[in-house]
């Protein structure tokens, strides 16, 4: 029992805990004789939708306030990109080259840290999405730098187990993507996109879209890699088209270093969303 609940009621984990030990008899082992918040076969009926959504909202963003995390520091990337010392065995040349950028998250995320750990582990707070490569870096470089990094994982077919550098207690995991990516971006003071495939641009874009349409504040919006991002997309070519204005081609920043970002973040003041989308 939970002695800080103010509640003169009996709580719930004890009343579960009691229907764990009572008398096996046909009515008992009924299903319906479950209680609600304690049956697994009702919480995943497909009508139990929205209450899920709502735990996988509210979980994560409890535990966060718990730890008094009060912003964070987003890393998108490939999880495919090696480790230098790995990449002899990348499957290409390109993403063998692109391992430069599993030592750049690393080296950015110890800087970011340092940051966060002189916040009380409040502010700056690393997050990924908990896997390898680019994610990888990212947490090791927290954990390197002696502070706290947060891991938002989801459920896969082929699913991995989170990397070893996420701290434990901030280790989540999802099954509703829309609900993860609220939570990369809900505490989000800058949002670093190093080179990737279909998942990161998923997140640049949604994330992007976000900030262009005025739908969340402007932070630091850096690509990591120039080389890397107007090879894979024709910026320009958006622009001329007419489906983006000018203006949102300074929405984001290319950046090549740790340093590079790290300077960038620290120069950033306070910007408010847009009240309006240039050239509608």
């Amino acid at each position: 029992m939970n002695d800080d609940r103010h509640s003169i009621f009996r709580d719930a984990g004890r009343d579960r805990e009691t229907a764990e030990h009572i008398p096996d008899t046909p009515q008992t082992r009924a299903p319906s004789y479950r209680l609600a918040f304690a049956d697994d076969a009702f919480m995943c009926r497909d009508e139990l939708r929205p209450v899920r959504l709502q735990l996988e909202l509210l979980k994560p963003q409890m535990l966060l306030d718990e730890r008094e995390v009060d912003s964070t520091v987003v890393l998108f990337g490939g999880a495919r990109i090696p480790a230098p010392a790995e990449k002899a065995g990348a499957r290409t040349s390109t993403l063998a080259d692109l391992s430069r950028f599993y030592e750049e998250a690393r080296i950015f995320a110890q800087e970011m840290t340092r940051k966060s750990v002189a916040s009380g582990n409040r502010e700056f707070v690393i997050a990924t999405g908990g896997g390898p490569g680019v994610m990888e870096a990212g947490n090791r470089g927290a954990q390197e730098a002696g502070g706290i990094s947060i891991g938002l994982n989801i459920v896969l077919p082929h699913e991995q187990a989170p990397n070893e550098y996420v701290t434990p207690d901030l280790c989540f995991n999802f099954h509703y993507f829309a609900i993860r990516k609220m939570h990369f971006l809900m505490r989000a003071r800058a949002i670093c996109v190093f080179p990737g495939g279909y998942g990161t641009l998923d997140e640049l874009f949604e994330s992007l879209t976000l900030i262009q349409t005025g739908r969340m504040n402007r932070v630091p919006f850096l690509l990591f890699g120039r080389e890397f991002w107007e090879r894979i997309i024709n910026w320009e070519a958006l622009e001329e088209a007419g489906t983006i204005s000018p203006e949102d081609l300074d929405l984001f920043r290319f950046v090549e270093t740790a340093q590079e970002a790290a300077a960038i973040i620290e120069e950033w003041g306070p910007a408010s969303p847009r009240d309006d989308i240039p050239g509608r």
